[in-house]
């Protein structure tokens, strides 16, 4: 048996707690801007990350991953272990522990979620614990059955999807399918997580009070969270919620434009602060052969290596992140696990782009749309730079300034052609970048509509196969597979630049992205 306890990772049980000598002040509500307002509160059934990053201030799940993002630490269990053949995994859960309606947290409620996060079709996360074949508890003992071994479930269950939730609450919602119930659930969400939900001004505020029932304690030996309330103001413009932010009206700011970096570690109010992640940016392709009955020349793979030939990635990291990002070396983040490639993909080469538009039939280019986030600098900067270079192979590039619902809308549906976007990894695995990108059975790939039948065989390979080794291999060829003929131009991966002001105190962005505010407090 492989056994992890409490007891031998007992440094990591003070989950974000600071170690500065600092003695830290509860009470208060810090107010943070976000440049997007959350679309949906359901754990299992959402798929963006303005909804992602949040959800773990709400709902809690069994195990939480470590601060570097590589690891697993206790959360609602204090205990796990998975049996020599892979096939069983035990977790022991906390005494005590409640949602924050002050009902128990039971064995029926663990069950009752993982099951539905694992029930086919139930989210386009539902890969991540598809492996789940029962699910039974007895006392504080849960004891998952797996149908085949499963390389990334301990990591799975720190993820989002597989939050505990209280079966009988959500099961009473108004709604004739799990869908309709989780919209009107997400509404008024109950969770076990450091925060509840007090109000939702869709598009401007959001507020989250303090869980009374959070099982975690703080230095001082209290129960987190040390605030009383977190506020989430919408700003969409990054100019003015750095406004905000240097005037005192709110305290923390998501998002910063790097051009804005330098000024903003100058700034005696404020810490600029630059998080590790897993982000990659890159701009997302639309290849159906049609879109709105038209042909569409994305369509066509020597197009799209020539749009990645005529970028100049280099040029727009010291334009957009004024250097501070680095080239991609494949669809992942060199942090993920399984990455490979050591070399920048698709070196700037205009000669080379002008052939391979001959040869794809547009000598003389086409014409097509960039969606972008309108107010935001980085992404604005990305859609000119590639304007202007696209135009040296005769594309004409029209930029589309739009919201994020609406962008995130035409992006589901398929019929953008082109967006500007960015992504993180929510568990120390490739399996769940894989998925999203290139496996085409989760959304498309991308909501592209590319396919490739040997990337689709080996992802699924992937999931079952305990040989390290042979799992690395799948996972150089899929990366392989997609980094020559799939529907992205790769640009750069960056840190998450977050500002602060001096008297926000312990907040953590984690690699995978989670805005960790449980530990969070200010120095009044």
């Amino acid at each position: 048996m492989k056994i992890v306890s409490i007891a031998a990772i007992a440094a990591a049980l003070l989950l974000g707690v600071s170690s500065s000598a600092m003695a830290v002040e509860r009470g208060g509500t810090m107010t943070y801007a976000r440049y997007a307002d959350s679309l949906f509160l359901d754990p299992v059934l959402n798929d963006a990350n303005v909804d992602i990053w949040v959800l773990s201030n709400i709902y809690d799940t069994l195990l939480l991953p470590t601060d570097d993002g590589q690891g697993v630490q206790p959360g609602l269990a204090t205990e796990w272990k998975t049996s020599d053949d892979g096939l069983t995994v035990t977790l022991t859960l906390r005494d005590g522990i409640k949602f924050s309606d002050g009902s128990p947290i039971t064995g029926e409620d663990v069950k009752w979620s993982l099951e539905r996060a694992a029930k086919p079709d139930n989210g386009i996360w539902q890969f991540l614990v598809a492996s789940i074949a029962s699910v039974a508890t007895e006392g504080n003992t849960v004891t998952i059955t797996l149908a085949h071994p499963d390389p990334a479930f301990i990591s799975a269950l720190t993820v989002f999807n597989t939050a505990i939730m209280p079966k009988a609450l959500f099961e009473a919602t108004p709604g004739a399918t799990d869908a309709e119930k989780a919209q009107a659930f997400g509404e008024h969400p109950v969770g076990s997580g450091p925060f509840m939900l007090a109000s939702w001004e869709r598009g401007a505020t959001m507020k989250l009070v303090k869980n009374p029932y959070y099982w975690d304690k703080g230095e001082d030996g209290q129960p987190l969270p040390y605030l009383d309330g977190l506020n989430f103001e919408v700003i969409p413009d990054d100019a003015t919620r750095i406004l905000r932010l240097q005037s005192g009206e709110v305290d923390g700011a998501e998002f910063i434009p790097y051009a804005r970096v330098e000024e903003l570690k100058g700034a005696e109010n404020l810490n600029m602060e630059m998080f590790p992640s897993t982000r990659v940016q890159y701009i997302s392709l639309n290849v159906r052969p049609q879109i709105d009955g038209k042909d569409n020349p994305l369509s066509n793979p020597k197009v799209r290596e020539a749009l990645n030939y005529a970028t100049n990635k280099e040029a727009i990291i010291q334009i957009v992140t004024h250097g501070v990002g680095t080239q991609m070396t494949s669809f992942m983040s060199t942090a993920t696990p399984l990455h490979t490639g050591t070399d920048p993909l698709y070196p700037y080469d205009l000669d080379k782009a002008k052939a391979l538009m001959a040869e794809a039939g547009f000598p003389d280019g086409f014409s097509t749309s960039l969606l972008v986030l309108a107010g935001n600098q980085d992404e604005v900067g990305i859609g000119t730079a590639v304007q202007q270079m696209w135009g040296a192979i005769g594309v004409k590039l029209e930029l589309q300034q739009v919201d994020n619902a609406t962008r995130t809308q035409q992006y589901r549906d398929g019929t953008m052609q082109m967006r500007v976007a960015a992504w993180t990894d929510d568990i120390a695995d490739p399996n769940e970048i894989t998925s999203y990108f290139a496996y085409s059975p989760t959304i498309d790939a991308l909501h592209s509509g590319w396919k490739s039948e040997e990337a689709d065989k080996l992802f699924e390979a992937s999931q079952s196969e305990i040989d390290p080794t042979k799992r690395a291999e799948e996972y150089a060829r899929i990366q392989e597979i997609f980094n020559t003929t799939g529907p992205i131009v790769p640009l750069y991966e960056t840190p998450y630049p977050v500002a602060l002001s001096k008297t926000a105190m312990g907040f953590n962005q984690i690699p995978l992205g989670n805005n960790i505010f449980r530990a969070a407090w200010l120095d009044k």
